[in-house]
């Protein structure tokens, strides 16, 4: 893998992300056991979980990362509802659980992303998938990295999406905006990861897939 450099121009055009995406994620995909979690920064936590192997009792769902093929690639996100029973408000890429229809992780990210923010199959180009994340609440999602035509418009679901928002790919990829933060919850103080970009704070398994496409596609 080529080293990242910021201030290389053709490192985040559609051209140079594709071409990045493609070979990154050509190879064979690490065991799950490997992969990125809610837990890595919680290891306490994990220690007491009640079934000792959650990715026996983890049930599949993936997400779309839009990958907006603009003259300097965005990431486009959706800002969920307040109303939702999980995760009210906070910021996700469109995607969820993975149905007995789905015929791979691809459908799913893809139906979720039609069914949350109008993103025709058409128009998106799949590149590859990231590294499968374990959360918290017991999901084992499946990133899939999408180049998305720049003319597509959001239409949200009102009722699962109350915005959506752009932020630089080359933003996202630099390792220096990447942050650590806590959280008591239950009782409980909880570490995760954070990017924050201007009013939007992006957290938890979101962020965490962003941490590791960045190991991922950018690391040196």
């Amino acid at each position: 893998m080529i080293p990242l450099r910021l201030s290389d121009p053709h490192a985040f055009t559609p051209a140079g992300f594709r071409e990045r995406a493609l070979s990154a994620l050509s190879g064979p995909q690490p065991d799950d056991g490997d992969g990125p979690s809610d837990f890595d920064l919680n290891p306490e936590v994990a220690a007491a979980r009640p079934h000792p192997d959650a990715l026996a009792t983890a049930r599949p769902a993936a997400v779309l990362i839009p990958a907006i093929a603009r003259e300097t690639i965005t990431l486009l996100f959706t800002q969920r509802t307040n109303h939702l029973a999980a995760h009210a408000g906070q910021i996700a890429f469109p995607g969820g659980k993975a149905e007995p229809y789905d015929a791979d992780p691809l459908a799913t990210a893809l139906r979720e992303a039609h069914e949350e923010i109008g993103l025709e199959p058409s128009r998106v180009t799949p590149l590859g998938t990231l590294d499968r994340y374990l959360t918290g609440t017991g999901f084992r999602i499946t990133p899939v990295i999408g180049l998305v035509d720049p003319a597509f418009t959001p239409v949200p679901d009102v009722n699962e999406v109350a915005d959506t928002f752009e932020v630089p790919l080359s933003f996202l990829m630099d390792a220096r905006n990447f942050q650590r933060h806590s959280r008591n919850m239950g009782g409980v103080d909880r570490h995760f990861y954070a990017i924050p970009f201007g009013d939007r704070f992006i957290w938890g398994a979101t962020a965490g897939i962003l941490r590791n496409m960045h190991q991922r596609l950018f690391a040196p």
